[in-house]
């Protein structure tokens, strides 16, 4: 049954509404792909589809409008798969379930893609559309922007015509987005053995669930619990001044999504087990005290298991692991001193995983400036290997610089003010946007980013305002219509 037939604008929340149908978390976007291929097939639209699986559909201008600057409507086809732990959900093959609460859509344990479902099938919502008057229309779909913006590195040169692109990545829409940060992933290794639990031994599960979470550049300004902190701060105690040993941690999803959830499994001596629970409870209590404004919802606990494990991971690799994951910073790290409320550099201390005789912790750093980029990518370096990690940095993508005084900003902010009797709000976002690259390969673009209002992006939380996109959706339409001759 179709959840969101009764919404307007129809046939955005239609669109969005098979996308949701098809699993298309990032590295798992062919479906999503061919879908598109069969959607412009079936409106008897040019496209192409790239080695890379991007889309691109053409359409031409309506009648009278044949001479209007070429316009480009961008988004990306794939979502961040997030769930909750006690949600049963596969994003290989299973659809997301989106449900309406009050003025919100929403997804059921899972985070939704409005981030960037929407802004896909309002692209697909104009090339559809033979009544909607507008200018020659270029409809860019990229694969794989959320793990490291993989699509829009991979569009080559001169494959676009027009001059002008209408990002629809944004989160709210009273914004007019003209610039991003640049990003860089830091993954950080440290090299254990496993060794043979001792005799009298007993066995706990510690877990954290229930934080906040977020996007980790829109939300890192909150300054939201960290699981994996959570988890390192309580560990560092037991291990240094009881015994415990580790015999695995498991903290975060993905390298942009602020880790939400968080377990370790650890073996301690039966004379000191109770000392060490009391120990762990103390400091996840104290945990949620402070961070109680921030993630309400938190939850920690310590529950002892039926049996302890037959091996545990290196004693001494482990807790330089996790010392390293305490001394690394996981927030912000400078404001714009150019834009007041916008974080200028931050770190999202993102994934923790022990397999194969590693545990890897996963970073992302994101800046506006990439020398300060770079700065922080030193300190990070140096912590990790004070601690006796190896590290590499990948995926670095430079940022999106403003450019406040082009004809497309004002041509927008007149427009808005007509329709909705205020200006946009004209600002930078610390999140990472595609117009950043797509701008190196097109450098006579004229770009700006608008979207509607998005809450909790890359989280199971995440939810968008119905109203919103309905006026997000007029806002565009006019755009089309008013774009001036080339």
């Amino acid at each position: 049954m179709k959840v969101l037939s009764s919404l307007e604008p129809h046939k955005v929340f239609e669109y969005f509404e098979e996308i949701c149908s098809i699993p298309h978390g990032s590295s798992n976007t062919k479906k999503i792909s061919d879908y598109l291929v069969t959607f412009a097939r079936e409106h008897d639209l040019r496209y192409i589809k790239d080695q890379s699986n991007n889309v691109i559909i053409f359409k031409d201008g309506t009648p009278g409008y044949e001479a209007s600057a070429p316009v480009m409507l961008q988004g990306h086809m794939d979502m961040v798969p997030q769930k909750t732990s006690d949600t049963v959900h596969d994003f290989l093959k299973d659809p997301i379930e989106t449900w309406i609460d009050g003025e919100w859509v929403k997804a059921k344990g899972t985070t939704l893609g409005a981030d960037n479902g929407i802004g896909v099938a309002m692209g697909m919502a104009v090339a559809e559309d033979k009544n909607l008057p507008h200018g020659p229309i270029e409809v860019l779909i990229t694969y794989d922007e959320e793990t490291g913006m993989s699509g829009a590195e991979a569009l080559k040169p001169g494959v676009l015509k027009g001059d002008i692109l209408l990002n629809l990545d944004s989160e709210d829409e009273m914004e007019l987005c003209i610039g991003c940060a640049g990003g860089l992933d830091a993954i950080a290794e440290f090299r254990y053995k496993k060794e043979n639990t001792p005799e009298g031994y007993v066995g706990y599960k510690l877990d954290v669930k229930g934080l906040s979470g977020g996007h980790s550049g829109m939300d890192i300004s909150l300054y939201r619990a960290n699981a994996n902190k959570v988890l390192a701060a309580a560990l560092i105690p037991v291990i240094s001044k009881f015994g415990a040993k580790v015999v695995d941690i498991c903290g975060g999803s993905l390298r942009n999504a602020i880790p939400f959830e968080g377990e370790a499994e650890i073996v301690v001596p039966k004379s000191k087990a109770t000392v060490v629970v009391r120990t762990i409870r103390k400091i996840f209590e104290e945990l949620t005290l402070r961070y109680k404004e921030s993630d309400p919802a938190m939850s920690a606990t310590i529950t002892r298991s039926v049996m302890p494990a037959p091996k545990y991971i290196q004693t001494d690799v482990v807790l330089n692991a996790l010392k390293a994951i305490m001394a690394c910073p996981s927030n912000v790290i400078r404001m714009s001193q150019s834009m007041p409320g916008l974080t200028e550099t931050s770190i999202n201390l993102a994934v923790v995983r022990c397999k194969n005789g590693k545990i890897v912790v996963s970073s992302l750093l994101r800046s506006a400036i990439d020398e300060s980029k770079r700065e922080l990518a030193d300190r990070v370096r140096y912590i990790f290997e004070a601690f006796g990690a190896s590290i590499k940095f990948v995926g670095g993508y430079c940022g999106w610089i403003p450019k406040p005084d082009t004809p497309m900003i004002a041509m927008l902010n007149d427009i808005h003010t007509r329709m909705f009797g205020k200006p946009m709000n004209v600002l930078a976002t610390h999140g990472g946007l595609e117009c950043a690259i797509l701008g190196g390969k097109y450098p006579n673009w004229e770009m700006v980013s608008i979207g509607p209002t998005i809450m909790y992006p890359h989280s199971p939380d995440e939810k968008v305002n119905i109203a919103s996109v309905a006026n997000v959706w007029e806002f565009l339409k006019t755009i089309l219509k008013e774009v001036p001759e080339k």
